[in-house]
């Protein structure tokens, strides 16, 4: 190697981990199958870089194993399992949740077909295929049978790709429809009870649990967001809420942003750093971090139905959306990225009833 080339790339402390200078960018260096490979980690990040690389190492020697494999006329379904579970690990735009889920479908996946792994990957049929997802699809819930049906495609077009097979078995199984789930939230007057009998119920985290509950409400964050909020991302001057979610992968689509502070969480905010003024501004401002339990409890003893961290991200949208709030600034405050697609499809009910009670206001001056 040059000596231009030399200057262009940084060793790090680590084994197989390379710097590119110019772009600060990290890079995996490592021999698969006697071949030195050099893969981009697509971050700059020394701590990020350090956690992906024995994700990529052992993407490139699975994906190696499996095409020896078949190159010894014995690939199985389990070596393109293999290989798919290892691009999904090295997957830098994947989520550590994300990456779980597509574990959890592929064990969901080998429990209901327990041969499945250890056939021959040419010998699985559609026949085969459409077999399993009828036993499959009665055991669990609609989006689990179409992530999991998304999971078994991605399996065989490993093999595919491998040229072990040139079809995909399961490529024509149909996903299941969903029903839209329909909410059922309490009113504003129950919302306070249910939050006043949280605080009271004698816990040594009631309050906190209680403002917990209040901060969701009134923020419409997710509950994954909520726990990150510090002193600092709270910008009273601007009356701005900063979300930036998990420090390594920030919120669910990648993206910080800002959401206004609607009276209640300003109000809510200034009472919480009264009573905690000396707090550091790096200090998280919500003290728990889920209280579904306390919520459960509080909603039986007041006779209203059950509730998730989640429908209190609802019942913002919801509030937001009665108050005359248009639904593409709602879809922006939650942090959607479809337009307000989403939204309209989810609270698009509540908009009409508002466009028909505008309506009603309507007059042509004529007397009924």
């Amino acid at each position: 190697m040059s000596d231009t080339k030399k200057s262009l790339w940084e060793s790090t402390t680590v084994q197989n981990l390379i710097r590119y200078r110019p772009s600060g960018m990290y890079f995996g260096r490592f021999r698969v199958g006697g071949k030195l490979v050099r893969q981009s980690l697509e971050t700059a990040v020394f701590s990020v870089a350090k956690q992906r690389l024995p994700d990529k190492i052992r993407e490139y020697r699975s994906r190696h194993e499996s095409v020896k494999a078949f190159a010894g006329g014995k690939m199985s379904v389990g070596d393109a399992v293999e290989v798919y579970r290892g691009k999904v690990r090295a997957n830098a735009s994947l989520k550590p949740r994300s990456k779980d889920y597509r574990d959890m479908t592929l064990d969901f996946i080998q429990r209901s077909w327990p041969s499945l792994f250890e056939t021959d990957v040419r010998k699985v049929s559609e026949r085969d295929c459409e077999n399993w997802l009828i036993r499959f699809q009665q055991k669990y819930a609609p989006t689990v049978v179409n992530n999991s049906i998304g999971t078994l495609r991605a399996v065989f077009d490993e093999a595919i790709g491998t040229g072990a097979r040139f079809n995909n078995p399961a490529a024509q199984l149909s996903r299941v429809k969903l029903r839209q789930k329909k909410l059922e939230l309490p009113s504003r007057e129950e919302f306070l009870k249910f939050v006043e009998k949280i605080r009271t119920a004698g816990a040594r985290q009631s309050k906190d649990c209680a403002d917990l509950v209040r901060f969701l409400a009134s923020s419409g964050l997710r509950i994954g967001e909520a726990k990150y909020v510090t002193w600092a991302d709270a910008d009273f001057r601007r009356v701005q809420l900063h979300v930036r979610g998990d420090p390594q992968t920030a919120t669910k689509n990648g993206e910080m942003r800002y959401v206004p502070m609607i009276p209640e969480l300003e109000r809510m905010l200034k009472e919480l750093r009264a009573d905690r003024p000396n707090e550091p501004l790096d200090a998280n401002v919500m003290r728990v971090f889920e209280c579904q339990n306390s919520m459960t409890h509080a909603a039986t003893k007041i006779g209203m139905k059950r509730i998730t961290h989640h429908d209190l991200r609802h019942l913002f949208a919801t509030i937001c959306i009665e108050s005359g709030v248009d639904i593409p600034t709602v879809s922006r405050w939650l942090g959607h990225k479809d337009g307000g697609a989403l939204c309209m499809k989810t609270y698009g009910h509540l908009r009409q009833d508002h466009s028909f009670a505008q309506a009603q206001r309507v007059n042509f001056g004529v007397a009924a």
